[in-house]
């Protein structure tokens, strides 16, 4: 699928005719074939656009710059508590800028487009949403890592335990990923001039420079505490189900001594008691639920 973008009054805005942004989203054989033959893109740099497993770089064509840029990809349900991360291509021509994305997500969107006047803009900014959107997406993994920790406080089975295990991947794709696009932007600064960047440009990536950095450590203070406390909260699933297990054979055994009293008294064999005296069953139950109270008020003061 293709879609276009120009340039109008300072932003970005989504054309049907042609504009100078051209956003081809998992593009099909055909659109292949076209970008390929006729924009004479490098069929291993078009593939690597769409392979998530591809590191971020910058390179020069004699008609064009290709970048490959790493991004978070958009999390669902289905993910189950692991966040992904994909690739996109950024081609730069004299007159154009080509992108090319596995999926629908949406690439202009937030604060950094309500100023747009180049192209140049266009890739810096696209740059900074994308260290944005993985900032946006470590506050949410943080925000499930504390419900997931309230929960391991009580919990029995290890499926919270793995749901933890997920996000520690999570963050070590994310870390892999914002290292790689630390790359090509220090690239693009040592390029800044084949790229036609101007002053207000290279002042706009130190800020870039700045903020990916920021998340960087962010992404790695999460990473250390979830793994250096992963020890610690299994642990605590281990010592709860040790503790459930205590209190189950303590109430085995609180059940157990009634039913030997119960059981000594109907055996067929001379007792103390006559089984016709008018108070033998009320003894009996009395007897079987005082040991039942003793072994209980036992266990109540070892607990204090």
């Amino acid at each position: 699928m293709l879609k276009h973008w120009k340039i109008s009054d300072g932003k970005l805005v989504e054309t049907d005719a042609d504009g100078e942004v051209l956003l081809y989203i998992a593009p099909d054989e055909a659109e292949r074939r076209r970008l390929i033959e006729v924009c004479r893109l490098d069929e291993h740099t078009l593939n690597s656009s769409l392979d998530p497993d591809e590191l971020g770089r910058l390179e020069f064509e004699p008609e064009h710059a290709a970048m490959i840029l790493k991004r978070a990809k958009r999390y669902t349900t289905e993910d189950h508590y692991l966040f992904r991360t994909c690739s996109t291509g950024v081609f730069v021509f004299k007159d154009r800028l080509i992108l090319v994305a596995p999926d629908d997500t949406p690439l202009f969107t937030g604060k950094p487009f309500l100023s747009v006047h180049s192209l140049q803009d266009v890739i810096l900014k696209l740059i900074y949403r994308t260290i944005l959107h993985f900032e946006e997406h470590l506050k949410v993994i943080t925000a499930i890592s504390g419900e997931l920790e309230q929960e391991i406080n009580t919990a029995m089975e290890n499926r919270h335990l793995l749901s933890l295990f997920t996000l520690e991947k999570s963050l070590v794709y994310y870390l892999n990923a914002i290292a790689s696009n630390k790359r090509v932007i220090d690239k693009l600064k040592a390029s800044a001039a084949k790229l036609g960047f101007t002053p207000e440009n290279l002042e706009y990536l130190d800020d870039i420079t700045i903020e990916n950095d920021q998340c960087r450590e962010q992404a790695t203070i999460y990473s250390n505490i979830l793994a250096s406390l992963m020890d610690a909260r299994a642990s605590i699933v281990a010592n709860n189900l040790n503790v459930l297990m205590k209190t189950l054979n303590i109430i085995m055994i609180i059940l157990m001594l009634p039913t030997l009293v119960v059981s000594v008294f109907s055996m067929n064999v001379v007792l103390p008691i006559s089984q016709q005296h008018p108070w033998s069953f009320w003894f009996v139950m009395a007897l079987a639920l005082a040991s039942s109270f003793a072994v209980a008020f036992i266990w109540w003061k070892k607990r204090l």
